[in-house]
């Protein structure tokens, strides 16, 4: 996401504690507690970001710290030096050298459709076995 370009930018000194959801890139370089959800979009947790947040996206960048789970119909990218500690469910996962993960990884063809999956709820995970 270019931050010159259409989306959204959650600035470095921004908390926002609750729901947050759209369509459109949004890049976090500040702090969310609660649940992110984008209908479109790619999300980037920038370098400074700190989220405590259950989040939902088509596309997801980490870069900085993410605690809750994840999913994705598309890739997730956790970048060097980022954090992520929670529950991944994606179709296509990219780990860089320097990365942390703390959680369990779901990764399902794209032929699977995100209904077949749990939902993303807090404090459980996304792996029940049935």
């Amino acid at each position: 996401m270019s931050l010159l370009g259409a989306g959204t930018l959650i600035g470095r000194s921004l908390v926002i504690r609750g729901e947050v959801s759209g369509s459109e890139d949004l890049y976090v370089d500040g702090s969310i507690e609660g649940t992110v959800t984008l209908s479109a979009g790619r999300l980037t947790v920038g370098p400074n970001a700190r989220l405590k947040a259950d989040v939902q996206a088509p596309e997801v960048a980490v870069m900085g710290e993410l605690n809750g789970n994840l999913r994705s119909e598309g890739k997730v990218e956790l970048r060097d030096k980022s954090t992520t500690r929670g529950d991944i469910l994606a179709v296509r996962l990219a780990v860089e050298e320097g990365a942390v993960l703390r959680g369990h990884v779901d990764l399902r063809g794209p032929e699977e459709k995100a209904e077949d999956a749990a939902p993303v709820v807090e404090e459980s995970s996304l792996f029940q076995h049935k």
